[in-house]
């Protein structure tokens, strides 16, 4: 398998081919972002939607613009995150991922969390938080931290629709986002380095 990328434009190009999504034959196009974070956060979504399967761009809708309100809130701007999602083509109609579609995405997204090498991942909603942290309930453990098997931590958070779809939820978010701005700073300026041994490469991204 390949995954010494140069870059990741190089990378999702690779797995936008090397892929069994059945969710391509019905989507525009992948859906991916091509600079890596700065500050070393990723989120990470659901699927993409109508607007960013025409843009080919994670969170480009509403969702995407109450995110970019929250990040302003901790100050943070879009440019310094990274954005992503447990599968990188729209489903039909908007509808939730099925479990064969994200698994067929699944090692595409663990090539790019290998990539990124973030100090945080953010599951933003339950499908992205059940990807790391299974059997995990987003109502409870939204605002709280938990270990995985890379070293990276994960933060787990609503996923930014829920506070457009329910507006009592917004306050709670911006909570914790500030939440998440205060872990940040109990984390190493810079990510572990996940790739510590060659023979590691393949187990970490069937996780």
């Amino acid at each position: 398998m390949k995954i010494n990328f140069k870059t990741l434009k190089d990378l999702h190009e690779y797995y936008a081919v090397h892929n069994r999504c059945g969710l391509k034959k019905t989507a525009t196009q992948p859906v991916y972002e091509i600079v890596p974070p700065s500050s070393g956060i990723l989120f990470i979504g659901e699927a993409p939607g109508r607007n960013e399967d025409l843009q080919g761009r994670p969170f480009v809708g509403a969702a995407g613009k109450f995110l970019d309100e929250l990040l302003q809130s901790i100050g943070y701007t879009r440019e310094e995150v990274y954005v992503s999602n447990v599968v990188k083509y729209r489903p039909p109609d908007n509808r939730e991922p099925k479990d064969e579609e994200k698994d067929a995405c699944r090692v595409w997204l663990n090539a790019e969390l290998l990539f990124v090498k973030p100090r945080v991942i953010v599951p933003l909603g339950r499908h992205a938080l059940g990807r790391f942290v299974p059997g995990a309930n987003i109502t409870a453990s939204h605002g709280q931290a938990f270990d995985h098997p890379t070293g990276i931590p994960i933060f787990a958070m609503y996923h930014p629709a829920a506070g457009l779809y329910n507006p009592n939820l917004k306050e709670g978010m911006k909570k914790d986002f500030k939440g998440l701005k205060k872990f940040l700073d109990t984390l190493p300026k810079k990510s572990k380095n996940i790739l510590r041994k060659s023979e590691e490469i393949e187990n970490l991204l069937k996780l």
